[in-house]
């Protein structure tokens, strides 16, 4: 079965959708057409072969359409998802999904009251180094994680066009820290007992352009996430601490390795002073090479294209919708949270 895809706002994620159902998922879902406030982006569809509605109304009204993306700025998700769905279409909502959680509550409302599939563009699930990261969780090859670190960063500090608004849901939180904690609440399913953000604005005028978080799970692991735009060293992807090893994956091309204890034998440590090139030390004495070995991160098979097709079986009823609701419902509640640890300078305990 060919589901036919509707784009309502056709910019940059409006049209990475476009290019990749096209050339990658044809035999799944095709782009029927678009509509955007634009005109220029009006006429970009309609080179492409795409009709180029001219309401968002007659697109909805389309009999044929059965999926509409919504990838225009932040502020409009809720409004126009809801009427997506009122007209009867299926949704694939742009992250993030609405400006809070209770506007996320009046979408899904709306969503069980018309049985209609609604699902959020969580893409970065599908990513490599996340996938290794969880794998290497799951596997539990290195023991029971109790911090993770994981950072985006770079140096164009100018955050472009609505990104920079506020009205419009801009800044790095809601830009990055939405892909970079959903990632973190996937590897982790317990509950968010605590939250803590420190967020600047150092060349924005309305909106974060760099932040730091601390979330705490029940579970017991403590991630912290990090998104910069003005780093001009950059530190490692992730960073995982877990009980047997640590992992380290340096960048989006996956290099990194894992260093683990070779076997399970205790270490028994001589009570002396050992000289390092720090000075004098008991507690950081180095650990003999020999009790610990490297290895290669884990291989793993991943593709972004399964989120559509996961998209496309769920609505037929053949999978469990992967990226449901309710998961992106415990994500809006933490960045709540997180905002509010913003404006109130303090940690803010939770039971997310």
């Amino acid at each position: 079965m060919s589901h036919k895809l509707g784009i309502i706002g056709f910019g940059g994620m409006g049209g990475f959708h476009f290019n990749e159902v096209q050339s990658r998922l044809s035999d799944f879902v095709t782009v029927k057409g678009v509509y955007d406030v634009r005109e220029e982006r009006q006429q970009f569809a309609v080179d492409n072969g795409l009709i180029a509605y001219g309401t968002r109304e007659s697109l909805l009204n389309d009999p044929e359409v059965d999926i509409v993306l919504v990838a225009t700025p932040n502020n409009f998700h809720k409004e126009i998802s809801i009427d997506a769905l009122r007209h009867g279409k299926n949704v694939i909502c742009e992250k993030p999904v609405t400006m809070n959680s209770d506007e996320l509550r009046e979408i899904m409302k709306v969503a069980k009251e018309t049985a209609k599939v609604f699902t959020v563009h969580q893409n970065r699930r599908w990513d490599r180094d996340f996938r290794i990261i969880k794998e290497i969780v799951d596997s539990g090859m290195i023991g029971k994680p109790y911090m993770v670190e994981s950072r985006v960063q770079g140096s164009k500090r100018v955050l472009q066009e609505w990104r920079g608004r506020k009205e419009n849901g801009g800044g790095m939180i809601f830009d990055w820290g939405i892909h970079l904690l959903d990632q973190l609440m996937t590897l982790d399913k317990s509950k968010v007992k605590e939250v803590y953000c420190d967020a600047f604005s150092i060349f924005s005028k309305e909106v974060d352009d760099n932040f730091k978080a601390i979330i705490k799970f029940e579970s017991g692991l403590n991630a912290m996430f990090q998104v910069d735009t003005n780093c001009f060293i950059n530190q490692p992807r992730w960073h995982l601490l877990c009980e047997d090893g640590t992992a380290v994956i340096n960048d989006w091309s996956c290099s990194g390795k894992i260093v683990k204890l070779k076997d399970e034998s205790e270490l028994a440590w001589d009570n002396v002073i050992v000289y390092t090139e720090a000075g004098p030390t008991r507690t950081m004495a180095p650990r003999p090479r020999e009790t610990t070995e490297e290895v290669a991160l884990p291989s793993v098979n991943t593709d972004w294209c399964d989120f559509y097709k996961n998209v496309t079986a769920a609505i037929e009823g053949k999978e469990e919708l992967k990226v449901k609701p309710e998961e992106a419902l415990r994500v809006m509640n933490v960045i709540d949270e997180l905002f509010r640890s913003v404006k109130e300078g303090r940690s803010i305990t939770t039971d997310i």
